[in-house]
């Protein structure tokens, strides 16, 4: 399906990381979200219920990073993932990119991310 939604950049504050100083203090998480979808329903009728909401969809994404800490930004984009595709029946696949600019990592670095993707097939989810 190449209709999609994408979200990126979305600006988050979260306490996720193994270090203790990382879930006290906290650090800025950047979230990409691309949406998988077809158009057509949507294109005809000019109706947001036939589409997905991207307010929607950028406030459960950041009460997601925002919420619980986790140790691994993976759980929170698994977490993340997930939600969005319980969330949205019209979604054929979803894909959540979590970037962590300020990882504890003992060089320069210019990004480190993780990336979760759902998707659905006439079983189900995979």
């Amino acid at each position: 399906m190449a209709d999609r939604i994408e979200l990126k950049g979305l600006e988050c504050f979260g306490h996720h990381g193994v270090f203790d100083f990382e879930k006290e203090q906290g650090q800025p998480f950047i979230v990409d979200v691309i949406c998988w979808m077809d158009f057509s329903s949507a294109g005809a009728s000019d109706d947001l219920s036939d589409t997905v909401d991207y307010g929607e969809l950028a406030l459960l994404v950041a009460d997601i990073v925002e919420g619980p800490s986790r140790d691994l930004i993976e759980t929170v984009a698994t977490e993340a993932a997930d939600t969005l595709m319980a969330r949205f029946a019209a979604l054929h696949a979803v894909e959540v990119t979590i970037h962590k600019p300020k990882a504890p990592i003992p060089r320069t670095f210019a990004d480190v991310a993780v990336v979760a993707r759902r998707s659905r097939n006439k079983r189900g989810v995979n």
